[in-house]
């Protein structure tokens, strides 16, 4: 940490968003299906934009901007090659002798554990929930929905465009996968919340003190 006036200054933020520009950047260059790559990481190129325009306002904890990286970094692997030709995918297809590459299921199990910490972070800082059961079950709730959306989302991409429709919607040939996505997410979210809450509402009170009630968002 460096000190800035009366403030710690953690670059680690800072860190992070550039590496997922320069990852970004790098699977722009030739992919595998253009219009398959600007689906998949629509999403990563939203996000910076709102983070940045959010951030003096609501800057977030150290364990969510790794999180939020890590499926930056899913998405953005998956948009480059295709989530069904996805090396590590085609890897894990070779060593277990699955029927299919599974990559896509390592991206549906992110979509429900990193969007559960953030639901989690938004509603502990700006509404009135508190950690417990029924803060568990808004934020699976709001995952499950988002999921869920998602599905609608390829749904419609495939109605719009047929030729982009099979790569975006990566089922290759199974006729459960979208209960399969759905089903992941909701897993993903229980366990970013088992395992990470306490860790999460550590750095959160760390938060509250470094910027006061205020300006942290739990005032």
């Amino acid at each position: 940490m460096l000190k800035n006036g009366n403030e710690m200054f953690n670059p680690q933020p800072i860190i992070l968003l550039f590496i997922t520009v320069v990852a970004l950047v790098w699977s722009g260059y030739e992919p595998y299906d253009r219009m398959t790559w600007v689906l998949e990481t629509c999403p990563v190129m939203i996000g910076i934009a709102l983070l940045l325009f959010f951030w003096r306002r609501f800057p977030l904890t150290l364990l969510l901007c790794w999180l939020l990286c890590f499926h930056a970094l899913i998405l953005i692997w998956g948009g480059h090659y295709t989530y069904a030709r996805v090396p590590f995918g085609l890897w894990l297809q070779d060593i277990f002798d699955f029927s299919r590459n599974h990559y896509d299921r390592i991206g549906h199990l992110a979509q429900g554990f990193v969007p559960a910490i953030l639901a989690r972070e938004i509603l502990l800082r700006r509404s009135p929930l508190h950690s417990g059961k029924w803060l568990v079950l808004v934020v699976t709730s709001i995952c499950l929905a988002f999921s869920a959306f998602y599905e609608m989302l390829e749904w419609w991409t495939a109605l719009i465009s047929q030729e982009a429709a099979e790569a975006f919607l990566a089922t290759q040939g199974d006729i459960w996968d979208t209960q399969w996505d759905m089903f992941l997410a909701l897993i993903g979210a229980l366990i970013a919340q088992i395992v990470l809450s306490p860790w999460h509402d550590r750095q959160l009170t760390a938060l509250d003190h470094k910027l006061g009630p205020k300006l942290s968002g739990t005032a």
